[in-house]
Formats: structure tokens, C-alpha cells, sequence
């Protein structure tokens, strides 16, 4: 049985490997362009200023190798906060791990005292949609636009936090 491990992502390598495997997993996968690969890289950018009382970002460890992302930073929003960057490596699937990640996003942000958590993502992410409607987000919004190659769907969701 493989041993996973939520943990911060303040290793070396940890941002970098953000980048890498989802600008590889996207162009292979989907046929998606750089452009995500970018996208995901200047979000990633701005971890460097991340405030450890309000935002954070953790890798997922399969057997001491990472397989596993998502990030929670400050939405402009009052009360806000944002999920990004989630990702599990196809080989590590099916192990809970995506679920695990989104859960110890929103308990950090519940601990944070946001009032909510936002989202943006595509609709053909299907199983990572599956686990935020599990979560109970909810579709706010949905829009078709053209990027990374392809034309795709995509999502606003959002998710209000009851208080403690």
C-alpha cells in the first residue's frame, strides 16, 4: 500500500514542480498549449509572498515523490478566498488525494475566518469537478472563451463556509 502525505509546499522544487507537471500533463493529456503552462506558472509566482496566517499551498507525497498540488490564496474579494492550482499525477489517482487536498484547503480557509471559497476551472476537468460539487460548491457562472488551443467552458464556483 502507498504511503501518502499532505504537506506544505516549501521545499525546493515545490513550485517549479507545480509548473512542470501540469504544463506537461495538459499538453499531453488535452493538447493544451503553453499558455497553461504560463497561466499556471505566474499564478505559482506569486506564492513566493504567500501570508501563512491567510494563504497556503500543499503538495501531496506518494512514497516521498510528489503527485499532488493546491494552493489557497486571498481572493480581491472581502471574506474571500481562492482555490488553485489543484492536481493529482494520473499515477497517483484514485488514491483520494485530489479530495484530500480540496479538504485541507477548506479547513485552512474555515480556520482563516473567510466567509468563502472561489474557484475557476474548465468544465472538462470532470473529476475535479466531482470534487468540488462533493465539497458543495455550487456552478455560479459559465462562459465559453478560447485558450491554450482549444475552445472550452469555463467555470466559476463557489463555495459559502458556515461559521464555527
Amino acid at each position: 500500500m502507498a504511503h501518502t502525505e499532505l504537506r506544505r509546499a516549501d521545499r525546493p522544487g515545490d513550485l517549479g514542480w507545480i509548473v512542470k507537471s501540469q504544463g506537461e500533463y495538459y499538453a499531453e493529456a488535452l493538447g493544451w498549449s503553453t499558455g497553461y503552462e504560463a497561466m499556471v506558472a505566474a499564478i505559482v509566482a506569486g506564492f513566493a509572498d504567500l501570508d501563512p496566517e491567510r494563504e497556503a499551498a500543499w503538495i501531496a507525497d506518494v512514497d516521498g515523490e510528489r503527485a499532488g498540488s493546491v494552493a489557497l490564496v486571498d481572493d480581491a474579494a472581502p471574506g474571500t478566498a481562492r482555490l488553485r492550482v489543484l492536481y493529482v499525477d494520473p499515477a497517483a489517482r484514485g488514491l483520494g488525494l485530489g479530495a484530500r487536498l480540496v479538504g485541507e484547503c477548506l479547513g485552512f480557509a474555515r480556520g482563516a475566518g473567510y466567509e468563502r471559497v472561489v474557484l475557476w476551472t474548465v468544465d472538462v476537468l470532470a473529476s475535479a469537478r466531482r470534487i468540488y460539487q462533493a465539497e458543495g460548491f455550487a456552478l455560479a457562472k459559465e462562459e465559453p472563451f478560447h485558450r491554450f488551443g482549444h475552445d472550452l467552458n469555463g467555470q466559476d464556483w463557489v463555495l459559502e463556509l458556515k461559521p464555527q
